[in-house]
């Protein structure tokens, strides 16, 4: 097993607590009107940008060729400047895909969130939810919401309730998983330092030399991973690198094009990556979410943007999501 103890975990990630959730959603929110869709896909456009969102069933349309079962989220992600998908056809983005203890022994599916029933929730021309009832191994309950907002950003919300817990190491881990189609370069780019150290934070470019080596980065201000076992299966959560991230963001291109995920700071994102997760020359480019000492019926979320426009450079990227940034902050 791996270090730190719980109650240092538990420390250093407070402030992920129910009083932080938005209550945006339906999960939490009972104000919130919303259709079921007849279809397991809804089709989001807004600015230049359009986006498929997708529960966990099998889908075979035009848009969506062979999107294979349990990919849930973003299945495709285009722009009026790249029509192409971002995301590998037959997979997806801002896909929920773990959740875990950090134990081998409470694995008892890898992938939960793919394998039990989801529901779309359209909210509005421009808002859908991913909802799933308590899946069956965990009993987590969750809602995630997908907006386009104005400028084709999306934000994503994400809200959970245990319904039970058998965490082992007190916590639940939780990762989301984007899987690009062969961009010419599979780095992600954020801006940090050694982990631990005292140098002034810069940029980064991180390529990690294979799955599972090197493959989550981890927020400034905490210290390490919390107990995970050493034998555990999920390679991507649990082979720390030698960086932490200074700000909360980072962003990889690809065709052209910059894929950029922002975070609140206060919920204390590990950024994540594989060289190969959606195949051999398709990346990941990902990030978990720990929730220390959950208690039952509590609700727990955070909130995320993501953005999809054209790179010029990095002086560009940052003034066009600046906007994004300071609010997620605010």
């Amino acid at each position: 097993m791996k270090t730190p103890t719980v109650a240092l975990f538990t420390v250093l990630v407070a402030g992920v607590q129910a009083d932080d959730v938005v209550k945006r959603t339906s999960l939490t929110n009972p104000e919130v009107k919303y259709r079921v869709s007849a279809e397991h896909y809804v089709v989001l456009e807004r600015g230049d940008v359009r986006a498929i969102i997708v529960d966990n069933a099998a889908i075979d349309i035009p848009a969506l060729p062979g999107h294979r079962a349990g990919y849930n989220g973003v299945a495709s992600l285009t722009h009026t400047k790249h029509r192409e998908n971002l995301f590998v056809p037959s997979i997806a983005g801002l896909n929920f895909e773990h959740i875990h203890d950090g134990t081998t022994q409470g694995l008892v599916e890898k992938f939960e969130p793919r394998k039990f029933p989801m529901q779309l929730r359209i909210v509005d021309d421009s808002t859908v939810e991913v909802y799933q009832p308590p899946t069956g191994n965990w009993m987590l309950e969750s809602c995630g919401r997908y907006q386009l907002l104005d400028d084709g950003t999306i934000e994503y919300t994400f809200e959970c309730i245990p319904r039970a817990n058998d965490y082992r190491y007190d916590y639940i881990g939780l990762f989301w998983a984007s899987y690009i189609h062969e961009p010419e370069d599979r780095a992600i780019f954020f801006n940090g330092r050694k982990a631990g150290g005292d140098e002034a934070a810069h940029w980064i470019r991180a390529v990690t030399p294979k799955h599972g080596t090197d493959s989550t980065h981890r927020p400034e201000n905490v210290a390490a991973l919390p107990l995970v076992d050493d034998d555990f299966p999920l390679t991507l959560v649990n082979h720390t690198s030698d960086f932490e991230h200074t700000e909360s963001w980072y962003y990889g291109i690809s065709h052209g094009m910059a894929f950029v995920q922002m975070f609140r700071p206060q919920d204390n994102i590990w950024l994540a990556q594989s060289p190969t997760g959606g195949g051999s020359t398709n990346p990941a480019w990902d990030f978990q979410w720990f929730i220390p000492q959950p208690q039952i019926g509590r609700a727990y979320g955070f909130v995320m943007r993501a953005a999809y426009l054209p790179f010029a450079d990095r002086e560009q990227l940052m003034e066009a999501t600046a906007a994004h940034r300071v609010r997620l902050i605010d």
